[in-house]
């Protein structure tokens, strides 16, 4: 947990700074209250006639009292500020982090998980640094300062004190000794429940339609009552200490009183009774040391019953500061070369050699020696069954992820050289399934940094009429500024298809990839779209990941994947004669009269 705290700014430890020599102010008159309450002890068992010295003594406490407050407070508002900073700072970091993943990681820790992390997480460790600097600051320099205060008060009530405080102890590490796993195992069912309920509200309409609401439900009890069981534990075994601080406060209060009882009785049974005076005058010092040390004794006691708290927190804290580190020490796999530039000559260039790829964990290889060049300004299609690894290729230009083997060259030049910034400015991307953000469908479509500045509105609306999105946007009352929610769950599969394109095109990148983007589009759209691109877009290199035939027929160049290889490359019409693979998908799509 430590390592996190590297995080602090140094504004952050100014405000500690404060706070720690505010705290020393507010124990130091803490302290001083027995001071006081032993002089008005000391003046009213003398029989003292002088009851303005009690007075001045009982202001005095009071004004320590006030202080002491008043410095809580100040301590209080510094640790709200402190945890506020610091949990920013650290969501930051954290979501910085994650921005620089790959897919592998993502994958690895899950997405569920990661917004655990970053919220529920953050918060247990806040909740430490709210309490921790008012106590883990305070109570032991408390403690110590009350002991050298009450050390040489009484032999017997020392030894009374520290016994108190061993088995203080010894309570507080069984207790952690029994909470901290479950700590760690709540911090994973809260990952669980997040994922659950994510995945219903994600799937909402799929439960309704299958009448699953009772599975969901059942599912939901299940993460729910194993998180509620454990959170249960926990909080019984924490709670057991509260009983049980009770009764070492109570044995030590009655211990204390027991022996000063004990104390003046001897005082009284072995006085020479011809000097009252002075028998009276001891007792009254050891009356008056019985209420300063029972005072002192609470001190220590308290202060040690606060840190206790702060070992209720802290195994939980503790577990999401591992969590967090895990993801904040988490190397990304992919790295950025060096390079801005391509290769002259090269420009919009695509080329495989010879790339094999495995996914991380998988017992064997998704893709096997591919190898194809796209030439600047050509379609090259990729065509085959689910699962035959046409989503993988394409991943590989941008870097989602990097080949196991083999080169993947953009502009003449590895990807891996390229810094991911340049790589991904040359590239207009269509993921498999159309995702839109929060905003308008300007925002949308002009959406990221492209490295050549903001696109223009013109930009945009050229980028609409290229992806024919124009007869729907037109008909919105704010056009291009009509809202889109999260998801773009107010907008249609093909119309989100349709949108997702625009963003791509609006780039003006010298490479466009459409990862099954043409699927949602009825067939007149899907050849409007492909007309457009192709008059617009001439100069650019497209690639097209697609299931239809009718959507790739015109291609440049063709690729056949089955089983991870490839298993035909040319035009339509060369697949048609030399292909088998090709001619299956073909003749299941249409009949031979349409593809003659």
């Amino acid at each position: 947990m430590l390592k996190l705290f590297h995080n602090f700014k140094k504004s952050d430890a100014m405000l500690v700074a404060i706070a720690v020599l505010f705290i020393v102010g507010q124990v130091w008159l803490d302290l001083r209250l027995p001071d006081y309450m032993a002089d008005i002890t000391s003046l009213l068992t003398t029989g003292t006639d002088n009851m303005k010295d009690v007075w001045i003594a009982g202001g005095k406490m009071l004004l320590c009292a006030f202080g002491s407050m008043a410095g809580s407070v100040v301590v209080a508002i510094c640790a709200s500020r402190i945890s506020s900073n610091f949990g920013a700072n650290l969501r930051e970091r954290l979501y910085l982090r994650v921005q620089s993943f790959s897919m592998e990681e993502i994958n690895r820790f899950s997405t569920s998980s990661l917004i655990t992390r970053s919220t529920n997480d953050i918060t247990q460790i806040q909740l430490v640094i709210v309490m921790g600097l008012q106590v883990i600051v305070k109570a032991p320099i408390t403690a110590v300062w009350a002991i050298a205060k009450i050390f040489d008060k009484g032999l017997e009530w020392t030894v009374a004190t520290f016994i108190t405080v061993l088995l203080l102890l010894v309570g507080v590490f069984i207790v952690l000794k029994l909470a901290r796993p479950k700590f760690k195992m709540m911090q994973k069912l809260t990952d669980n429940i997040n994922r659950v309920t994510r995945e219903n509200l994600s799937g909402l309409s799929v439960v309704r339609a299958y009448n699953a609401e009772a599975y969901q439900e059942a599912k939901f009890e299940e993460a729910n009552d194993e998180l509620t069981s454990t959170a249960l534990f926990t909080s019984r075994v924490m709670a057991s200490m509260m009983p049980y601080i009770g009764l070492l406060l109570n044995g030590l209060s009655i211990a204390i009183y027991a022996i000063g009882a004990a104390l003046i009785h001897n005082v009284a049974f072995n006085a020479d009774m011809s000097n009252m005076m002075e028998v009276l005058t001891e007792r009254g010092e050891l009356f008056a040391n019985m209420v300063i040390f029972m005072n002192y004794a609470m001190q220590v006691v308290m202060s040690f019953m606060m840190l206790v708290v702060i070992f209720i927190l802290m195994p939980r804290a503790s577990v999401a500061a591992e969590r967090i580190n895990e993801v904040l020490n988490t190397r990304p796999t992919i790295t950025d070369g060096d390079k801005e530039d391509g290769i002259a000559g090269h420009e919009g260039e695509i080329e495989f050699r010879d790339v094999s790829f495995r996914y991380p964990d998988a017992a064997s290889n998704m893709l096997e020696h591919i190898s194809f060049t796209a030439k600047k300004g050509q379609t090259v299609a990729i065509i085959g069954s689910t699962g035959c690894g046409k989503s993988t290729v394409v991943n590989l230009i941008p870097r989602f992820y990097d080949a196991t083997e083999g080169e993947v060259l953009v502009d003449g030049r590895n990807v891996r050289e390229f810094t991911q910034n340049a790589l991904h400015n040359r590239i207009g991307y269509v993921s498999q399934k159309a995702f839109l953000f929060k905003g308008t469908i300007a925002s949308n479509i002009a959406f990221g940094d492209n490295g050549k500045g903001p696109v223009s509105e013109d930009q945009i609306q050229n980028a609409i009429e290229i992806s024919s999105s124009a007869h729907f946007v037109g008909k919105k009352e704010n056009g291009i500024e009509s809202e889109v929610v999260q998801g773009g769950n107010n907008y249609s599969g093909g119309q989100k298809q349709r949108l997702s394109i625009a963003r791509a095109v609006a780039r003006n990148a010298e490479i466009l990839i459409f990862d099954d983007s043409f699927s949602a589009l009825d067939y007149k759209t899907d050849r409007a779209v492909r007309h457009m691109l192709q008059e617009r877009c001439a100069d650019a290199t497209k690639i097209i990941v697609a299931q239809r035939i009718g959507t790739i027929r015109n291609a440049d160049k063709i690729l056949v994947m089955e089983d991870g290889q490839i298993v035909g490359q040319g035009t339509h019409q060369e697949l048609m004669q030399n292909c088998e693979v090709y001619q299956q998908i073909a003749l299941s799509q249409l009949t031979e009269e349409e593809l003659a």
